[in-house]
Parts: structure tokens; C-alpha cells; sequence
């Protein structure tokens, strides 16, 4: 008789135990579904990632600075030609 509460509670910590589990997987399919619907989300508004803005970014900062070398070599050379006419 002594067995009797010890094995319903040893049942009851293995049902508890197995929803544990099953909470656990249904959680993970959650997080899984939202991800996904958030992706495509976000593929709809044709969101950039952070690394194509980046490559984007460094692409017109290195045009600016061209941008600046090259009117600096214009103004020097308008400078210089101006005083040979």
C-alpha cells in the first residue's frame, strides 16, 4: 500500500513532464510560424537588409568624396588656366 500515492505521484510528474514537452514543441512551431510570416512581411514591402543598406552606404560615401577630389582638381585647373589667356 505504500507504493499506491508514491506511483500516482510518479505519474502525475510524468504527464507533467510529457505536457512540458509538448508545450515546449508547440512553442517552438509558434515561434517558427511567426518568424516566417514576418519575413514574408517584410519581403512584401520590400524591405532592404542591413547589409545591402550598408554596402549601399559605403558605395555613396566613396562616391561623395570622389565627387569632392574631382570639383577640387577642376577648380585647381580652372585656376591655373585662367592666368594664361
Amino acid at each position: 500500500m505504500t507504493q499506491g500515492p508514491n506511483r500516482l505521484l510518479d505519474d502525475f510528474a510524468k504527464l507533467m513532464t510529457d505536457a512540458a514537452g509538448v508545450a515546449q514543441g508547440a512553442r517552438r512551431e509558434v515561434e517558427t510560424a511567426f518568424k516566417a510570416q514576418a519575413e514574408r512581411f517584410l519581403a512584401d514591402m520590400d524591405m532592404v537588409s542591413r547589409e545591402e543598406h550598408e554596402a549601399v552606404k559605403d558605395m555613396a560615401v566613396r562616391a561623395l568624396d570622389k565627387i569632392e577630389e574631382l570639383e577640387s582638381r577642376l577648380a585647381k585647373l580652372e585656376s591655373d588656366g585662367s592666368g594664361k589667356d
